[in-house]
């Protein structure tokens, strides 16, 4: 009579013998990651570089004298942050659907700002050989957007924040 050790050494010793083999490691490529996200019914993906944070809408305090898509100042763990909704900023249809909207939070030396859109389809994975150079876009957007990348038969643009954030259009926002 086997010890019941010697009987689960047994069952190893089969289950090795009938197992197939783990299959190779792919090499894995250089990637390009980044922050999916919707505007409207287009899909983005910002760098994971330019992106610090996402937030739920916190409570916003409104500034006179503004655009219309300035929604105001957040206290952000005690830190003040301009909330702006993109969709306005960029002149493109302002949807309300609060449950999925979010802000990304985009530093620029010592301020920071959120940009609200409409949902985040979390952090997105390219290889950097399906990078794209991209021109047909809206005119509203395609100064902040040059190249993209494909994955499954679609187009992800690369929204560039850094590029909004120098641009005329959001810094002239005084009515």
């Amino acid at each position: 009579m086997t010890s019941p050790f010697q009987q689960l050494l047994e069952i190893e010793q089969r289950c090795r013998q009938h197992a197939r083999a783990l299959p190779k490691k792919a090499a894995l490529g250089d990637s390009w990651r980044g922050v999916g996200f919707l505007l409207g019914e287009q899909q983005f993906v910002a760098s994971m570089s330019e992106v610090t944070e996402i937030l739920q809408l916190p409570k916003v305090t409104r500034i006179p004298g503004v655009k219309q898509w300035v929604l105001g100042v957040a206290n952000v763990r005690g830190r003040l942050v301009s909330i702006m909704n993109l969709a306005g900023l960029l002149s493109q249809p302002i949807r309300n659907a609060p449950r999925s909207q979010r802000v990304l939070v985009v530093e620029k030396d010592d301020y920071a700002v959120g940009f609200l859109v409409d949902a985040v389809l979390g952090m997105q994975s390219f290889p950097v050989t399906s990078e794209l150079e991209l021109n047909a876009l809206d005119d509203d957007v395609k100064d902040y957007v040059a190249t993209g990348f494909e994955r499954d038969d679609k187009v992800w643009p690369v929204f560039r924040f850094a590029d909004l954030l120098e641009s005329q259009g959001f810094l002239n926002i005084a009515v």
